[in-house]
């Protein structure tokens, strides 16, 4: 509760200081600011755009291997588990759009409405304008305070616009309601905390592409998201491309490993420790058989295994 408060008076102190707030949205300049790590391309408001084909890689990558990269780069804050979801065979992989959710306090509620609808061209209540910023490939990200009822905020109709501008799933820590409509929608998923009959009430958006917590992590607008059965990891933007480098030869490794141990070629300790050089011809020899797997050169082999600690 403590990072909420503090977070609302920055953007209280935001407004009396020359910023351009947007509908609650945090100053390009902070965001970058706090994303500094992140080298490569931006949307216009400072959130890291990790490219596409990354994010197609990295929904072939398991999430426990994710976890472990994560960990040994002192990342410890980064998995949330205890959800419910629609399918426990789809998951949600993309870039994070962040909003958060609090308890709705009348003169609040009504100044951001006002500014929202008057000045900003906004239409409808605040849950629904975190669904105006999305674009193909992000997932939406939303810190509901663990509010079931009366804390929906998704149902039918949001799920499916949210669907057709991202092709993608939500993660809520809050709820969902219209469960039967929403796995009617082939491809999307939520993760959410349950599932409620009611409509959304009482909540008002004070973040937007902000900043958020989801339980004991930290989320930032641009993390890539990974939603499977077990949990949701949030991989910062700038460690995306080494998780899914890394995962990806861990996969390769796992598989050469099974191979060569079964026919007495190498022993599990020879393989599940640093390679001789030839143990590391012998991998690449192996990979270029197998084509589906990818590819990878000499150099991009020892720059993964200089850092294994897996």
């Amino acid at each position: 509760m403590n990072y909420r408060i503090a977070l609302f008076v920055s953007f209280v102190a935001v407004l009396f200081t020359g910023y351009s707030v947007v509908a609650q949205t945090m100053p390009k300049d902070e965001l970058v600011f706090l994303t500094s790590e992140w080298k490569g391309e931006r949307f216009p408001d400072g959130r890291p755009k990790i490219p596409d084909a990354l994010i197609e890689r990295a929904k072939k990558i398991g999430i426990d291997d994710a976890w472990t990269v994560l960990k040994n780069e002192g990342y410890l804050n980064q998995f949330e588990g205890g959800w419910k979801f629609i399918h426990n065979d789809v998951a949600v992989v993309g870039r994070a759009v962040t909003a958060m959710f609090m308890p709705s306090r009348p003169d609040v509620e009504k100044n951001i409405k006002e500014r929202g609808i008057s000045k900003q061209g906004r239409k409808g209540n605040t849950n629904t304008w975190p669904i105006e910023t999305l674009t193909k490939g992000d997932v939406y990200v939303a810190d509901g305070f663990g509010k079931i009822g009366g804390g929906t905020l998704v149902g039918a109709t949001l799920g499916n616009a949210i669907f057709s501008k991202t092709g993608n799933g939500v993660v809520f820590n809050g709820s969902a309601r219209d469960l039967q409509e929403l796995q009617n929608i082939k491809g999307f998923n939520a993760y959410v905390r349950d599932f409620h009959p009611s409509f959304l009430e009482e909540m008002v958006l004070m973040g937007l592409n902000s900043p958020i917590r989801m339980g004991n992590t930290m989320v930032l607008p641009g993390d890539l998201v990974i939603a499977q059965r077990e949990g949701v990891l949030f991989v910062p933007a700038h460690l995306a491309e080494q998780v899914v480098v890394t995962c990806e030869f861990v996969t390769r490794k796992d598989q050469f490993g099974f191979e060569t141990v079964k026919s007495g070629r190498y022993t599990t300790g020879q393989i599940d420790s640093q390679w001789t050089d030839e143990i590391k011809v012998e991998f690449l020899k192996w990979l270029a058989q197998h084509p589906e797997l990818g590819t990878m050169t000499r150099a991009e082999l020892d720059k993964v295994m200089s850092k294994r600690t897996w």
